[in-house]
């Protein structure tokens, strides 16, 4: 049976283009058949994050008008044959489509692939309910920033009102040495504002800009960085495996710093 997941936040900038590329390879990576959805329509990444930008023809558009099939819209990705992209348009406002629309285009999907992951726009607008339309599960991305998880406690409310019951927590971007520091909300603060189950927290890592800007997903690189692993990790609890989070601990500081600290002051 087919799973339909949207990957969406409130907030933009949290990484969820980025997650969902990753997510998405991670999944074909262990032998199923995935289909990515953009639903960013105007201001499609999806195509850039996994390098097939210049490989697209047709969008989602262009099937819905009926002037191609969609099976002639899907780009096969050129590492990772089980992973195919549906392209939004780059040149068509989000008004172009409306929810109906986009929850045919998900049920045909769904009958091919195992996996439909939908990369939602940022907001609460027509993009996010066009998004929303025919997924049955929700991955909420958010970065530990008290804006970005008001913000997903917002989505939250509204995948609920639409009756998206099963909704788990991607904590993006933590850095463990500020909250230590107490300058970083934690994982567990995040979950407790938001009281939803967590399927995955990725560190912040520079290797995520550089794999974005090359367009080739971290994860084809394997488990050679802690994101890359965070990501692998959380195709296996999709799967339902039991993977614990990654000890994310920064490295002990050292006996001057706990000095300070113990007189009031921060570790620099």
């Amino acid at each position: 049976m087919s799973r339909v997941i949207v990957i969406t936040s409130g907030k933009g900038g949290v990484g969820k283009t980025t997650s969902t590329a990753n997510i998405g390879m991670a999944l074909a990576s262990r032998g199923h058949q995935v289909a990515v959805v953009d639903a960013d329509f105007g201001l499609r990444n999806l195509d850039l994050l996994l390098g097939l930008e210049n490989r697209i023809v047709y969008t989602a558009v262009d099937v819905l008008a009926g002037e191609c099939s969609l099976e002639k819209a899907l780009v096969r990705d050129k590492r990772q044959p089980k992973l195919v992209l549906l392209p939004a348009a780059q040149n068509r406002t989000k008004e172009a489509v409306n929810p109906d629309q986009m929850r045919l285009l998900v049920a045909e999907l769904a009958k091919t692939y195992q996996y439909v992951l939908i990369d939602s726009p940022a907001g609460i607008e027509m993009g996010f309910r066009n998004a929303i339309a025919g997924a049955k599960e929700a991955i909420i991305v958010t970065t530990p920033e008290i804006a970005a998880v008001r913000d997903a406690d917002r989505v939250i409310g509204l995948l609920e009102a639409h009756s998206i019951k099963r909704i788990q927590l991607v904590v993006n971007r933590i850095r463990p040495a500020m909250v230590q520091a107490n300058d970083m909300m934690s994982v567990q603060d995040v979950q407790e504002i938001l009281a939803i189950p967590i399927v995955g927290v990725i560190p912040d890592d520079e290797k995520v800009i550089v794999s974005t800007n090359r367009g080739e997903p971290l994860v084809l690189g394997g488990t050679s960085s802690q994101a890359a692993t965070a990501y692998n990790n959380i195709a296996r609890r999709l799967e339902g495996e039991k993977v614990p989070l990654i000890n994310l601990d920064a490295p002990s500081d050292g006996f001057f710093s706990r000095v300070r600290r113990f007189f009031g002051g921060k570790p620099r």
